[in-house]
């Protein structure tokens, strides 16, 4: 019982049958196999541990263009009108240029249909007037340059009349003084025969006919005196011709030069209403251009914001939208303020768009399958009433990723992954349950690559 015997040759196998309570605590194999199951998984996890993860940012977005002018944009009218003809359907596919709609004038200052030509007659007729006054104006610009060469010609004359009757004044003095001189001569000789007659030596017929001569002598000097006086009269004469000529002409010339100053002025008033009837004419040709709304693009037509025959619109409101035909694609992610620091441009980002089935591996994005390459382009610099930022993403060609889909839509949906560092896996776990941002060096890389960029292009 005890098996001490070192002969006892007792069948294990038998001994074990007998034995039931042994037999219950035996191990079952199925129990055998979970452990070794369970210590293969735990092996296999702890080894996944010390495997390299990549670090991403998760956000949600939505296809747009990164080009503004590739994105949708409403069609307005710049003038209020009324819609009399639509000349293309939704869904149409338009060239730029191509007429949209056309509306009718709704305001009674344009109801004219002859507006244009009325316009055009006004600026003919203004046209004329500036013409004609400009022909007035050098008329009277020649007037005045005749009045000022006739007022030196006159002046000239006069200044020479002037000088002549000095001379005339000179010559009549010496007359004066002659006359006096033949006077005092005369006298000489009348008290000379007067004392040849007192004694008895002349006969008086000789002393009567010298006093004869003293007033011949004295009649010739008040004679020459007259003349001297008549002389210089003429010559104050003249000298006030000369005054008054003067202020004549000169009068005329500011006469004629006034009227050319007027005249200049409706000149300029001219065409300051010349311009101003321009303006119109030029409006007035822009505004019937307007009446057919044009495509400003080619693209396709997406909605018709404003429907029917007859219908009023204001100025400057849209009509319909188009969408550009090849639009420069892109996705706009809207990205946590905690996560923007860490983000560069030139950055890879995985995305996965709405209607594309993929399987996302964010740690390992080379086994993902269904997803798409792109690249940061633009991280806008103020962020928006949610707090979020929007990142702009373009197509990567890198080698092996597929081109993104034709049939990509603006506004669908898309979710992507900002890849960032490789950190281990056991390091990712730690960072998001303790609710971590992602690890500093990634930024500081692409920090230092953008700054490097930087230089770069400084350099060049």
């Amino acid at each position: 019982m005890l098996r001490l015997s070192p002969n006892s040759k007792i069948d294990e196998t038998h001994y074990k049958q007998k034995l039931n309570s042994l037999k219950s605590l035996q191990t079952p194999k199925s129990v055998k196999g979970l452990s070794r199951w369970l210590a293969g998984v735990c092996i296999l996890a702890f080894i996944t541990m010390f495997l390299p993860w990549q670090q991403n940012i998760r956000a949600d977005g939505e296809l747009t263009a990164l080009s503004p002018s590739d994105r949708p944009q409403t069609v307005e009218t710049a003038i209020a009108g009324r819609i009399i003809e639509w000349k293309i359907r939704e869904g149409q596919q338009v060239e730029a240029g191509d007429t949209l709609v056309r509306i009718a004038e709704i305001k009674e200052k344009y109801f004219d249909p002859d507006l244009l030509l009325r316009l055009q007659e006004q600026v003919n007729a203004k046209e004329q007037s500036i013409a004609s006054k400009i022909k007035k104006a050098e008329a009277l610009q020649m007037q005045a340059n005749a009045l000022r060469s006739g007022l030196k010609l006159k002046l000239e004359q006069t200044e020479n009349k002037i000088v002549q009757k000095r001379l005339k004044v000179e010559s009549d003095s010496n007359d004066v003084l002659a006359a006096k001189t033949n006077v005092a001569v005369a006298e000489r000789q009348v008290n000379m025969y007067q004392n040849l007659y007192d004694s008895g030596l002349v006969a008086l017929t000789k002393l009567e006919s010298a006093k004869i001569k003293v007033q011949e002598a004295r009649a010739k000097v008040v004679s020459a005196q007259n003349k001297l006086n008549s002389s210089r009269n003429d010559l104050e004469i003249e000298k006030l011709n000369l005054s008054t000529v003067e202020a004549e002409y000169l009068d005329k010339i500011a006469k004629s030069e006034s009227d050319r100053s007027a005249t200049l002025a409706d000149i300029y008033d001219g065409e300051g209403m010349l311009a101003k009837s321009k303006n119109e004419l030029a409006n007035m040709i822009i505004r019937n251009q307007q009446y057919a709304i044009v495509a400003p693009q080619s693209g396709y037509i997406v909605k018709a914001l404003k429907n029917g025959i007859g219908e009023t619109v204001k100025e400057q409101e849209p009509l319909l939208t188009i969408m550009p035909s090849e639009p420069d694609k892109a996705v706009a992610l809207y990205i946590n303020a905690m996560d923007v620091p860490l983000l560069s441009v030139g950055r890879h980002v995985r995305l996965q768009f709405d209607g594309w089935p993929a399987i996302q591996f964010s740690g390992w994005p080379s086994v993902s399958v269904g997803t798409f390459g792109g690249k940061v382009s633009v991280i806008d610099q103020v962020g928006d009433q949610t707090g979020k930022y929007r990142v702009l993403i373009s197509p990567d060609k890198r080698e092996g990723d597929e081109e993104w889909p034709e049939e990509l839509r603006l506004g669908s949906g898309v979710y992507g992954w900002v890849m960032l560092d490789d950190v281990p896996v056991y390091f990712e776990l730690w960072r998001n349950l303790n609710g971590f941002p992602p690890t500093v060096s990634a930024y500081s890389k692409a920090s230092s690559g953008s700054d490097t960029s930087k230089s770069k292009d400084k350099k060049k």
